[in-house]
């Protein structure tokens, strides 16, 4: 397995056969929004470019996955690119009749999608009010026959029923979002440090910690992760590229239990 992380959540997941790209926000700098909307600090997004032979990448891939179509995982950009190359596009039950209207060829990811073994894993971003108005969020367990199994937690806080299904499906690797964003009122709509470290310590392999430095409401760094990662004796475990950074993994032998999607 290959995961060559480009910037923020968008990722070239290689699993088997198939080159997945995952949640492209592919836009130039500050060609959007910031989302820093109360406290100070904003600033247009996104606040870095692209590693240069980002597009040359690209041409490799054969899919897309959407995790949620929020516009740091699905941008302009993004979706323009998907358009011009015809590539089919994955994604939950509940995403895919809003991305068909955006004129994308929208399959759903589920078990036996792709030859894999497929969850679905809904994931809360955010607490309260804010997780509401976010809307529900899908995470996605994969697991091909071949290669290392992977969760893509998505944009998610920590919740038992995230943990037990890290504690149920065993997943290889974990691919988490780090950021701790906050859009200056209310509480982080991702994980905290504090979260991540508990995560860490659960995961019965690597995480792979992304979602860094790209946002303006996205105040975590990668050396402050790393940090306190050795402070809690867990670096070893965990995984913080920088982007245009390719990781690769081998497969170990374990069994793979799913549960059926239900949305």
């Amino acid at each position: 397995m290959k995961i060559h992380h480009l910037r923020n959540a968008t990722t070239l997941l290689t699993l088997g056969e198939h080159r997945l790209l995952i949640d492209p926000m592919l836009a130039r700098p500050g060609a959007f929004t910031g989302f820093k909307f109360f406290g100070g600090g904003r600033r247009p997004n996104p606040l870095v470019p692209l590693p240069p032979d980002t597009f040359s990448w690209l041409e490799e891939a054969t899919g897309v996955l959407v995790t949620h179509p929020h516009p740091d995982h699905l941008d302009t950009a993004g979706l323009r690119w998907i358009q011009k190359r015809q590539l089919p596009v994955w994604t939950s039950r509940k995403d895919a009749p809003s991305l068909r209207k955006r004129g994308l060829t929208v399959h759903e990811l589920e078990d036996g999608a792709l030859g894999m073994r497929v969850e679905r894993i809904p994931v809360r971003h955010g607490r309260g009010l804010l997780a509401w108005l976010l809307g529900s969020v899908s995470g996605f367990y994969l697991a091909h026959p071949d290669e290392p199994s992977v969760f893509l937690t998505s944009d998610a806080v920590l919740t038992p029923e995230l943990l037990e299904a890290v504690e149920r499906l065993q997943p290889d690797v974990i691919i988490a979002p780090a950021g701790a964003a906050n859009f200056g009122v209310g509480g982080d709509i991702l994980f905290s440090v504090d979260e991540l470290v508990t995560l860490v310590r659960r995961a019965p392999g690597r995480v792979v910690l992304n979602h860094l430095e790209a946002l303006d409401h996205c105040p975590t760094t990668r050396d402050g992760l790393r940090e306190r990662m050795k402070a809690e004796g867990l670096l070893e475990k965990v995984l913080v590229p920088g982007d245009g950074e390719a990781l690769f993994f081998e497969r170990p032998q374990r069994e793979v239990r799913v549960r059926a999607s239900t949305a």
